[in-house]
């Protein structure tokens, strides 16, 4: 072993160059994860026209779709994180999400389209929990905030370049195949081919990547896992539907009850929330007709927070530990859900941004492309970095100073996008779409450090899987399906369906006051845990 493969453990001492070097390719990774997830933005006026779907189906498509199975494979994926080559399963996670944007340009209906893109969400769900926990094995915590808010910036540079891109073959493949290119596909299938076979290559390159013993740096080295694939297949157990009631009826009687009336409560839920929707009550679905993408958003919710409820019941007798600082953490749980409230407005200006500005100011394509996403792909990565500056710092004055800079991503972007989709300038609404992005990202790699902070090292890939549960089932799964509905049922009216997704904030708000009281106590709990396990 080099001096490659063990950072310094030293405080103060100097990260090595390799650190850096495999924390750009990860870079490169996220860019290409959000290029795949958020090209759809750009496509999906096209895809609307072609399908013949609607506002809420897309916000489906994008949303809830992707983030369901995300969020569910996200789990034993980072179970296997936490005990297996992290390297290798990035590798394969890449291989397939890649693969699986490619075979979305092939689809040819909206059931197809939604099958790709539920492929797409497995795949992608090894990327974060890998990368965080090598990132924490690489950086001192000195500068973890840094170098995730690094990484989290391929969110940002990839979300903006997937409108230049898509936007590009778009409008050179209509233009050069007006009905229809070879196999018959139009602009928006040939994107999804473009922006998909390339993450092949970049696979290859990733797994040449060294794996950093773990928890080293720390001075809290772990000892291989000897059977890591087992783990990852009791996870996987605990967390798919039905196998989750033979795993709480495994665990004892009591469990196996509490389990079924999770599963009833969940589902319950969802089918009166689809009756409102058919019978025209309800606060945010009043006057609707019911549709099959309203049934479809709300009982493929109550799978997935079925499948999380069977699944943090599972953690909690399997390793009350693990269960303790993550579920069973007021700190943890506030910090996670109130991040989930920045995604929630975050992922839905992002998404509608491209499509409100083609309907509305009828900007074409490619101006798009240009003026929206690489501004924002620039001030996107500006406000992570800065956020993570910024995080670093206080959190040298405060023990929960991080959590300042959440508080900011989640408040200063209100009142621009307010503005934004009222506006009736079209260069304001172009200016602001840049401003919201610096504003909403500062929050990401100050919130990813906090969660990282609240659990020991082993635990780190599990942590990182939870805390992405709140920015996928509350930011993703709801945001832009919400602001897509709210359109759908007001003649595509997507200004109303964006303002409509700022009732959050005073939620977010709550949850992270209560955060900023709580975090600096578990804190000093973890490392007294982590001193004792040493």
């Amino acid at each position: 072993m080099d001096a490659t493969d063990k950072p310094a453990s030293a405080p103060d001492a100097k990260v090595p160059a390799y650190s850096w070097y495999a924390l750009s390719v990860l870079v490169l990774v996220y860019v290409l994860n959000f290029v795949d997830r958020q090209i759809l933005s750009i496509l999906a006026n096209d895809i609307k026209a072609d399908l013949g779907v609607d506002d809420a189906f897309l916000g489906f498509l994008y949303g809830t779709a992707f983030a369901i199975f995300y969020a569910l494979f996200g789990i034993p994926l980072g179970k296997l994180a936490d005990s297996w080559h992290r390297v290798r399963l990035m590798t394969i996670g890449l291989g397939l999400w890649s693969l699986m944007t490619a075979a979305s340009g092939f689809a040819k209906n909206a059931a197809m389209l939604s099958g790709a893109r539920v492929g797409v969400g497995i795949g992608e769900a090894t990327a974060s929990p890998s990368a965080y926990s090598l990132i924490s094995d690489w950086f001192p915590a000195r500068l973890r905030a840094t170098a995730l808010a690094i990484y989290s910036s391929g969110l940002y540079v990839g979300g903006g370049i997937s409108l230049v891109i898509g936007a590009l073959v778009v409008e050179n493949w209509n233009a050069a195949y007006p009905n229809g290119g070879p196999l018959g596909l139009a602009g928006w299938q040939a994107a999804f081919i473009a922006v998909g076979l390339p993450g092949l290559l970049l696979a290859i390159w990733v797994f040449t990547l060294k794996e950093p013993v773990r928890g080293l740096i720390d001075g809290m080295p772990s000892e291989p896992v000897e059977k890591p694939w087992r783990g990852f297949v009791e996870e996987l157990l605990q967390i798919i539907p039905p196998f989750t009631i033979l795993g709480a009826a495994r665990r004892s009687p009591t469990a196996l009850a509490i389990n079924l009336v999770g599963l009833v409560g969940f589902f319950t839920a969802a089918w009166l929330i689809t009756l409102l929707a058919e019978t025209g009550q309800g606060f945010i679905m009043g006057g609707m007709g019911f549709d099959l993408a309203i049934s479809d958003q709300w009982f493929l919710l109550a799978v997935g927070y079925y499948a999380i409820f069977s699944w943090a019941s599972a953690l909690r007798s399997r390793d009350p530990q693990t269960f303790a600082l993550t579920w069973g953490s007021p700190a943890f749980l506030c910090t996670i859900l109130g991040y989930g409230t920045v995604a929630f407005i975050s992922y839905a200006t992002s998404y509608w941004g491209a499509p409100y500005g083609e309907r509305v100011f009828e900007i074409s394509k490619s101006e798009l492309g240009l003026l929206l996403g690489a501004p924002a792909a620039v001030t996107g990565f500006l406000g992570v970095i800065a956020g993570g500056r910024m995080a670093d710092w206080l959190f040298t004055k405060l023990p929960g100073g991080r959590l300042y800079v959440v508080l900011f991503g989640l408040l200063a972007p209100v009142p621009v996008v307010w503005v934004m989709f009222t506006t009736d300038s079209k260069a304001l609404f172009l200016v602001l779409a840049a401003v919201a992005q610096l504003f909403a990202s500062s929050a990401l790699g100050a919130a990813a450090a906090t969660s990282q902070s609240l659990v020991l090292p082993r635990m780190r890939g599990v942590a990182t899987a939870t805390f992405f549960l709140a920015t996928t089932l509350v930011g993703l799964a709801l945001g832009p399906y919400l602001a897509g509905l709210v359109s759908s049922k007001a003649d595509g009216d997507l200004g109303l369906g964006m303002l409509s997704t700022l009732w959050v904030a005073p939620i977010g708000l709550v949850l992270l006051v209560a955060a900023l009281k709580l975090v600096p106590a578990a804190q000093e709990r973890v490392l007294a845990a982590g001193q004792s396990e040493a």
